[in-house]
């Protein structure tokens, strides 16, 4: 029964979300409530601390709410100004295949913002950005989901790394910087073939004819791109260390596919644009004169206040303090809390941006105004998916605190794995990591749960401590393409609400693979 309680929270959102084809709202709520009756009755937690966690937890939607909300007004203030249609011009001036822009925005774009920021930003305002330049909104949805996924292993700034592995105390900053290099080559080997991968995907599930020819074709200019990330990455991992991979690799990669674009270096002739959302493909006269360097300045200009917040220890120390809306000790529990520094938040620097549009794109406030009323909207019903949700994922993580001395429900799911898989456990390993992202929805809080388990189950097996945790930090970035807030997310800003479940079923198979490649890897190169 401990068993059938602690996979309430990973087996229920499947079943009412993919299996019974539920939206997110109901299927979620229904989980949450079973999780907490379960939880209140077989695990023993009281029910103060349910009620704590659960506030713990629509608390830490609302961070996320303000993410999404400020996403939305950045991309409708620019569609106000014409910036997107300039933008369109742009890309298409650079070039006009989905195939290749699919992989430039969503792996490239993405994954520099993933670098910057993390926290759900990626997604956000990627994929509201492609269902701007015409993309499909399935289609945005579903790329932008596979694509967060090599990236977050470095997160924001080496996170995962620095944060996910902390619980390790006897880990040296040498042994944490052999972890990140060994995660690099790993991905020298899997991570390698994501463009190829996102650029199957989208022509698989939404090409109309000669699909394999559309796949082949590209597949050159793909894995060069896939190896430049990984390659680079690697280089970066070694030479200046965790912090600027995922934010150096992806600049790399824009810059060498921006290059091979201008020169039609490996660019198939054939122009593949079939998915392309018909209905979006009315340009407004407004932009038309707007230079492309302004158009793309309030994104450059995102990307470095998010730069600044988190590298400068003056300015990250005053947007961290300044106005704090993190709750402590809800409901007199010291260990339940919720983070919340309103100024380094992603949404705020989204939304402030937005405000400063209208001197950058000489707009007015009426715009700005319009702008948040839209995304008001846009945003609103997301909150009664997010808050179940999140709740649910706080009472999993909080379940150590009960009146029968169980350990926490992660916990009892890996330890219960790893005497049931000890022998195959390098196979295992990346889809613990990957669990724990699909629950919390973030890589470091998988690396928090389940760094430790790994690293005892790898010295117990006679395995090397250093892959096992190379494989639970990968597994905890493919977890990000299944993870149940961030497809939320991504449904929210392309306007699927309601879709969760069709876009987890399109994107379960390649989240699996990526998990399975890195434990192959691992089996055949580094065991």
């Amino acid at each position: 029964m401990l068993l059938f309680t602690s996979l309430i929270a990973v087996v229920f959102p499947l079943l009412f979300l993919v299996v019974l084809k539920m939206p997110a709202k109901k299927g979620m709520i229904l989980s949450f409530l079973i999780l907490f009756v379960g939880a209140f009755f077989i695990w023993d937690m009281d029910l103060m601390v349910l009620m704590a966690s659960s506030l713990q937890g629509i608390h830490k939607a609302l961070t996320i709410l303000l993410i999404l909300l400020g996403a939305m007004v950045l991309l409708n203030m620019l569609k106000n100004t014409g910036a997107i249609t300039r933008l369109n011009k742009g890309f298409k001036a650079l070039s006009k295949d989905m195939r290749i822009l699919a992989v430039i925005l969503a792996f490239l774009f993405g994954g520099l913002l993933e670098g910057v920021s993390g926290f759900g930003a990626p997604v956000a305002v990627v994929g509201a950005l492609m269902v701007a330049l015409n993309f499909q909104p399935l289609t945005a949805a579903i790329l932008v989901l596979i694509a967060n996924s090599t990236p977050v292993p470095f997160g924001a700034v080496g996170t995962p790394i620095f944060v996910g592995l902390s619980n390790l105390s006897e880990l040296s900053s040498e042994e944490l910087g052999n972890v990140a290099i060994l995660v690099t080559k790993l991905d020298l080997f899997v991570g390698t073939f994501m463009p190829l991968l996102l650029v199957a995907v989208l022509v698989l599930s939404f090409g109309k004819k000669d699909k394999i020819k559309s796949i082949i074709e590209v597949a050159p200019w793909s894995l060069m791109i896939g190896l430049v990330y990984t390659l680079s990455a690697y280089l970066y991992a070694t030479l200046v260390g965790p912090e600027f991979v995922s934010i150096l690799a992806p600049i790399t990669g824009l810059l060498i596919a921006t290059i091979t674009c201008k020169f039609n270096f490996l660019i198939p002739k054939h122009v593949w644009l079939d998915a392309e959302d018909e209905s979006g493909k009315k340009e407004e006269p407004q932009g038309a004169e707007m230079s492309l360097f302004r158009a793309w300045v309030p994104y450059i200009l995102v990307v470095v206040t998010l730069l600044c917040t988190r590298i400068f220890p003056s300015i990250k120390k005053f947007t961290l303090t300044s106005i704090d809306l993190s709750w402590k000790h809800i409901l007199g529990f010291e260990s339940i809390s919720g983070k919340w520094p309103l100024l380094h938040s992603p949404g705020t620097v989204l939304i402030l941006v937005a405000f400063l549009t209208i001197f950058i794109q000489n707009s007015n406030f009426d715009s700005f105004k319009s702008s948040c009323s839209t995304s008001f909207g846009q945003v609103k019903n997301t909150t009664l998916i997010l808050f179940p949700t999140l709740a649910l994922v706080q009472i999993f993580s909080n379940s150590w605190m009960n009146g029968s001395g169980y350990v926490s429900m992660p916990q009892f799911i890996a330890t219960t794995m790893s005497s049931s898989f000890s022998e195959s456990w390098i196979f295992i390993a990346p889809f613990i990591g990957m669990l724990g992202t699909f629950i919390s929805g973030s890589g470091t809080v998988s690396n928090l749960t389940f760094a430790a388990i790994q690293n005892d189950v790898a010295n117990i097996i006679s395995l090397n401590p250093t892959l096992i945790l190379a494989e639970q930090t990968l597994g905890a970035g493919v977890g990000h393409i299944v993870c149940v807030n961030v497809v939320v997310s991504a449904c929210t800003v392309v306007g699927l609400s309601g879709k969760e479940g069709i876009v987890i079923r399109k994107v379960l198979v390649p989240s699996l693979l990526y998990s399975l490649g890195i434990g192959v890897v691992a089996f055949s190169v580094y065991s």
